[in-house]
């Protein structure tokens, strides 16, 4: 089993940043791509930025304002978040898509952080 935990959200003033951290632990034998998704209240989830060993992509809404990183050594990715807005306002989701212990292919998801950008 897989779990992934994300820290990070909170509140935060239009313009202003904050950064989110997203660790991996468990049955892990090799991370493909991970990811961060948001969903905000009457939408559907949507893909905000994702880091695979070839590079990054990013929603055309957040490029030049949101930076995705990783950390190989602790399974852990980070998104960076500037000039926030009112409409990033979201739950935010971690994904993983890795082979387990067992090689298999899994996809996993953590919980959610809430976003909240508001004056």
């Amino acid at each position: 089993q897989v779990q992934l935990v994300e820290s990070g959200g909170g509140l935060v003033q239009p313009g202003g940043s904050l950064r989110l951290s997203c660790a991996a632990s468990g049955s892990i034998a090799r991370i493909n791509a991970m990811g961060w998704y948001r969903q905000a209240p009457g939408k559907q989830r949507e893909l905000v930025a994702i880091i695979t060993n070839r590079g990054t992509n990013y929603a055309d809404s957040v490029k030049g304002r949101f930076t995705i990183s990783r950390d190989n050594a602790e399974n852990t990715v980070y998104l960076q978040m500037n000039s926030l807005k009112p409409e990033d306002t979201a739950i935010y989701y971690c994904n993983a898509d890795l082979f387990n212990r067992a090689y298999q292919p899994m996809d996993y998801w953590g919980k959610g952080t809430l976003v909240t950008v508001s004056s």
